[in-house]
């Protein structure tokens, strides 16, 4: 129960975040499995189990707001189911041991670059049509390895580009569902053909991903008031430094 109640506060978190920026539920949460010594890929696959949950209670609070830009929406869709199957392809066929230094290595660029990002703000204008399938390959792609990118890359990406926060984040953040889809099913077949030959017992972390779920569900209701209060550049700053630290968590265990 203490465990559930430690991933129920887990999921409630990064859902804070998530919906208020469109961003880092995936990367709060592998971030947290990790460093319980769950390895990389059957923490992407376990955040992506619960993000099945979370970005469809997310995705429909976005769409019955009208937070959507649909066209936007399916030009992002198909490059990033792409790169989310890549990823686990990638992540799948070697040890898991070999990728826990690159996923800190991401991890740590991932705090920076919102860190740096709270501090600026870019100017507003069109989405350029070349901007769009880079990054939506890259966080599908980033997103699978990490178990947490697709916010981070797209939406920061997007927001960069000059896209207009409110359909940028209900877009992508709705958009996930499908990739979070992706890469569900992409695990699963990996283990029916045997490609992934070092699959664990996946059932193990049925109470990491139960509580996950659970505190992403029932934040999600509230994330958009929540936001109205608190700064988007201190939701920004407090996300930063909580990967960060993670991070160093995490390359401490590295090292030592």
């Amino acid at each position: 129960m203490s465990d559930f109640l430690l991933f129920l506060l887990v999921g409630g978190l990064a859902q804070l975040v998530d919906g208020a920026l469109g961003m880092a539920y995936g990367v709060i949460s592998s971030t947290v499995l990790i460093a319980f010594g769950i390895p990389p890929a059957q923490a992407s696959a376990s955040v992506h189990a619960a993000e099945l949950f979370t970005t469809a209670a997310s995705g429909t609070g976005h769409i019955v707001n009208r937070n959507i830009d649909w066209k936007l929406f399916w030009r992002l869709v198909p490059f990033g189911v792409v790169g989310g199957a890549l990823g686990t392809f990638v992540l799948t066929g070697i040890d898991g041991e070999v990728m826990k230094p690159f996923v800190a290595l991401y991890l740590g660029l991932i705090g920076l670059f919102l860190l740096v990002r709270s501090f600026r703000r870019a100017p507003r204008r069109q989405i350029g049509p070349r901007v769009v399938p880079p990054v939506a390959l890259a966080g599908g792609f980033l997103d699978s390895i990490g178990g947490g990118g697709w916010g981070p890359i797209v939406t920061s990406g997007l927001l960069g580009a000059g896209g207009q926060p409110r359909y940028v984040i209900g877009t992508v953040n709705t958009a996930e569902f499908l990739v979070a889809l992706t890469v569900s099913l992409s695990f699963v077949f990996a283990l029916v053909t045997g490609h992934w030959e070092d699959a664990p017992d996946l059932t193990a972390n049925l109470t990491a991903v139960g509580g996950l779920v659970a505190g992403g569900i029932v934040v999600a209701p509230v994330a958009g008031y929540l936001v109205r209060i608190i700064p988007e550049t201190w939701l920004l700053r407090i996300v930063s430094v909580l990967i960060l630290c993670l991070c160093g968590t995490q390359v401490w265990g590295l090292v030592k």
